[in-house]
């Protein structure tokens, strides 16, 4: 027991552990609150999108000496924009719009990277750097994170109904294209949140995969959010530590915790797990239990 104490005690020794600890803690919060209802519209192709084109404006935020997230903040809402530009004035459909403007993005952000003299290791901003945060970075992100959390608590009953039923959230009076408006804009956030600690590669994975693994553990919404934050909190403490003691990249190894957590799931889950599904159809009365089981989501 002494031994697992020390373990624990000794990364919170130095400086750069603590802080990486609490960025990789709120931006795993953030990501998980907003990946339920990501998971439950259907967006994981736009949260990959708006992930990868920041790219160039975190780029250009550095050669115009602003702070990243400013940058990263403006080229996300730049390619909503211009996916729902692209959508709304051509025939082309909407995968195939999100997948032309993230491309597109990305693609100058890696040419911004390799054509631009820096000093500083642009290459943080594809996979994190989150041991080497400074406390500006921390101010930032406790930032915009406290404002994504006070807009889904306050907006929480109307994004659930947009994502469960947007033609009766317009009956009942609000405005659909306003609250896909507002989701939006805190995906965006929320990408500049969980840029610092895992990079624009693997914050797709932090968007998509705590919402996922939720999803298939819990069939009622509230819960859902809960189950997504504590199982993807404790995936960024466990892959902190974890990436200490085997001196490996601290965002991959969240994002791998994350997707351990996932497999066990969908293995295991009560419910929607592949065991828990391959033993209703060997059971004679699977039909009955299968429809017995599966509530709509509420």
């Amino acid at each position: 027991m002494t031994g697992i104490w020390e373990s624990v005690i000794e990364p919170l020794q130095f400086g750069f552990m603590q802080r990486a600890l609490l960025i990789s803690v709120v931006a795993a919060l953030v990501c998980a609150l907003l990946s339920c209802w990501v998971t439950l519209i259907g967006w994981s192709l736009l949260g990959d999108a708006v992930s990868h084109a920041v790219l160039p404006g975190v780029v250009l935020a550095y050669v115009l000496s602003v702070p990243f997230s400013v940058g990263a903040f403006v080229f996300g809402a730049l390619a909503v924009a211009l996916i729902a530009g692209v959508r709304s004035t051509t025939r082309i459909k909407g995968d195939a719009a999100i997948g032309v403007v993230f491309t597109g993005l990305f693609a100058l952000g890696m040419v911004l990277i390799s054509r631009i003299p820096s000093q500083v290791d642009l290459d943080h901003i594809l996979f994190g750097n989150v041991l080497g945060v400074t406390d500006g970075d921390i101010f930032q992100v406790l930032v915009i994170a406290v404002l994504v959390l006070v807009l889904a608590l306050v907006k929480r009953r109307d994004l659930t109904l947009y994502a469960f039923d947007p033609t009766h959230a317009h009956a009942i009076g609000l405005s659909p294209r306003r609250i896909g408006a507002l989701l939006l804009t805190m995906l965006a956030l929320t990408v500049v949140v969980a840029l610092q600690a895992v990079g624009v590669i693997l914050v797709t994975a932090m968007l998509i995969t705590p919402g996922a693994t939720a999803f298939l553990l819990t069939r009622r919404f509230g819960r859902m959010l809960s189950v997504a934050a504590a199982l993807s909190v404790l995936s960024a403490v466990a892959g902190t530590y974890l990436s200490f003691y085997a001196d490996a990249s601290t965002g991959g190894m969240i994002v791998l915790c994350q997707t351990v957590v996932f497999a066990i799931a969908y293995l295991a889950a009560p419910r929607e797990g592949l065991v828990a599904r391959l033993a209703r159809r060997r059971s004679p009365t699977s039909g009955r239990v299968e429809h017995e089981a599966a509530p709509p989501v509420s």
